[in-house]
């Protein structure tokens, strides 16, 4: 499982690509540190007055996007907290499986109530087709020594229609909120072209972070340590295997492709999966350069932010951002992923 993990890593790299730039900059020598200080006050500042703006909807997805503004700041206030937005968000008529999704995460890690019961029983009847739902019931399952409840997780995640883990809802609903203000002039990065729209891409892409992840490392010990023995087991995950494999984001894409190479029989089917997930790191890589990029780019800030809010999953952004670049999303013949240490 050492090559899945590589690519996890790799992932969580460009997820938080545009926030690693805005700190990259903060840590520059060059840079005055003061200046740099001020500039993630004012950021702070700017992405709590974006959440005082959304807050009085009663719109979900605006709810939806304060929520997720409001999980990763210090002190959000008591009526503007993850908790009180997602809670708000919930009761909205109509709010869908997404609001159920981000909700996962409003529980105590430290009193083992994580994920958040309430809104994965909900998860459970508005998107029983989701094997990321049953996933998560998974990793709870498998960590709560259910035997049997893991097992039945397993043949339902199999047996779903797609893998969804509402990334792409996410952005496209932080990239509508992000320009209901303008950004101060205190926020703009004096060594950055991007102006305004480096600052909007920087919140966007930061804030969908805060999107909760299934435990997508539980489901692939859970196929490697019971396929082996229980022929059942291994038919449901090579099925599961192709489910992700045409999943909403690179990381369920990459355990899709793992299953199909450690425990698919046919040894063209491993090198076919080999191949594939050597082309998703490159893919994933690329994009990350891409979202750097963004932070110093107008152009390329306003592009990413575009493909935000055409909405899709975080997979089809990723391939059309590098489509709409020229990159290819094929790696070249001669290239090989970095080693990690």
């Amino acid at each position: 499982m050492r090559g899945w993990r590589v690519l996890a890593f790799t992932l969580a790299c460009a997820l938080s690509a545009t926030a690693a730039a805005a700190q990259a900059q903060a840590d520059t020598p060059k840079n005055d540190i003061k200046a740099a200080q001020a500039r993630q006050k004012a950021l702070i500042s700017f992405q709590t007055d974006l959440i005082n703006v959304l807050a009085p909807s009663g719109d979900a997805d605006r709810l939806l996007a304060a929520a997720l503004m409001a999980r990763p700041l210090p002190n959000p206030g008591k009526l503007n907290n993850f908790h009180t937005l997602i809670e708000r968000a919930a009761h909205v008529d109509g709010a869908g499986p997404a609001v159920s999704w981000a909700r996962l995460a409003d529980c105590d890690a430290n009193a083992h109530s994580c994920p958040n019961s309430a809104a994965l029983d909900q998860l459970v009847q508005q998107a029983p087709d989701n094997a990321a739902v049953w996933l998560v019931k998974l990793s709870q399952d498998v960590n709560t020594l259910k035997k049997d409840d893991a097992r039945q997780d397993l043949a339902k995640a199999a047996s779903a229609q797609l893998y969804d883990d509402y990334s792409g809802i996410a952005l496209k609903v932080l990239a509508n909120a992000a320009t209901m203000l303008p950004p101060p002039s205190a926020t703009l990065d004096p060594n950055s072209n991007a102006g305004v729209n480096g600052v909007q891409t920087l919140i966007v892409f930061s804030s969908a972070v805060s999107m909760p992840q299934p435990a997508l490392r539980d489901a692939a010990t859970y196929c490697e340590q019971q396929a082996p023995n229980d022929a059942s087991v291994k038919d449901d995950c090579l099925k599961l295997g192709k489910v992700l494999e045409w999943g909403s984001s690179p990381l369920a894409r990459s355990l899709g492709l793992h299953l199909r190479e450690v425990l698919n029989g046919d040894a063209s089917q491993q090198q076919d999966a080999q191949n594939a997930r050597r082309n998703l790191v490159w893919q994933v890589q690329n994009f990350a350069q891409l979202s750097l990029r963004a932070q110093n780019d107008k152009a390329q800030s306003q592009h990413l932010l575009a493909l935000a809010r055409s909405g899709g999953t975080q997979m089809s952004l990723v391939l059309a951002a590098l489509h709409d670049t020229g990159i290819p999303t094929d790696a070249p013949a001669d290239w090989q992923p970095q080693k990690a240490e």
